[in-house]
């Protein structure tokens, strides 16, 4: 199963959703969806840099405007004219010169507070410690801002058997299949169900189960034993516990607020990194993520540096 980890409010992956940072009701919400995930060290920045984001704007009268990394679902369920203002919390807030709030898309004003949104490029500032987050952008382009592109479900990494998959039952959700899974939780990641030709009517299920660690042809030989229907066993990159392990040691790191972490989720379904949602990737938190181990983690940041 995926697991995320959402700092302030939900984002969901898979079946189960925690919050973080001291319980409560959970708020409707998203962060600022990173537009491309490459290489972590080609998304570090510094100060000086020239970076990028796209997403929402606030200006408030008599303060600076600001670039939203998280938004809170502000205005759901209010009628126009009892629609609150516009806030972002100082933690999710980055600061911004030059930006002309007349040029935001989707632009409106709502109890006196211009609200907006646009791409923006420009020189990253960053003064963060304990006891201090000061985040800038000094802004020199400005833009509409960028579609994001749809999350796609990864493909089955299976080839189809001869004569292709058959619709067949399964017995996935049986007692001795879940018990069997979780004695190898070390192991292995999912299950996960596929559709490969489609959701229709009698379309064939198979089962994706991945074996990071081990022998692929020995698991998939004992898991036989106890499991019937379509069966896809891969190679994949972490386990449950893999997961288990780097959410809880993500999240013990999310109380420090310089650090910038919006969410920490387990594997896609394909059982690859754990995705880590941030503010910015900045030697900061690199070296706060280190120790957990970076070539498992995936960071996913609002702001992004302009590669040239």
């Amino acid at each position: 199963m995926s697991v995320v980890v959402v700092v302030a409010g939900v984002l969901t992956v898979g079946p189960k959703r925690i919050m973080a940072g001291g319980g409560g009701a959970a708020m409707s919400g998203e962060l600022a969806v990173p537009r491309a995930q490459g290489d972590n060290e080609a998304l570090l920045v510094k100060p000086g840099d020239r970076v990028q984001v796209s997403g929402l704007v606030i200006a408030a009268p008599g303060t600076k405007p600001v670039f939203c990394a998280f938004e809170d679902g502000m205005g759901v369920g209010y009628a126009p004219e009892d629609e609150p203002a516009p806030t972002c919390a100082p933690e999710f807030s980055i600061g911004l010169t030059g930006v002309d709030v007349d040029r935001l898309s989707d632009a409106k004003t709502t109890q006196g507070v211009r609200s907006g949104r646009a791409k923006l490029v420009g020189i990253w500032g960053d003064r963060t410690g304990a006891g201090e987050s000061v985040r800038t952008i000094d802004v020199q382009e400005q833009s509409a801002p960028e579609a994001r592109a749809p999350w796609t479900f990864p493909k089955l990494p299976c080839p189809a058997p001869e004569g292709g998959w058959v619709s067949k039952p399964s017995n996935i959700y049986s007692p001795a299949v879940t018990a069997f899974l979780a004695a190898h939780a070390d192991q292995i990641y999912g299950p996960v169900i596929h559709y490969p030709n489609g959701h229709s009517r009698n379309a064939p299920v198979v089962i994706m189960v991945g074996v990071a660690h081990g022998d692929l042809d020995a698991f998939r030989l004992a898991f036989e034993q106890v499991y019937s229907g379509n069966l896809c066993v891969a190679p994949v990159r972490l386990s449950r516990a893999d997961n288990e392990r780097i959410v809880d040691a993500v999240v013990a790191l999310t109380p420090d607020k310089s650090l910038g972490i919006l969410a920490v989720g387990g594997s896609e379904p394909d059982g690859g990194r754990a995705g880590v949602s941030v503010i910015a990737y900045t030697e900061r938190l690199r070296t706060a993520l280190a120790p957990i181990g970076l070539d498992d983690l995936k960071v996913m940041p609002v702001v992004e540096p302009v590669l040239r």
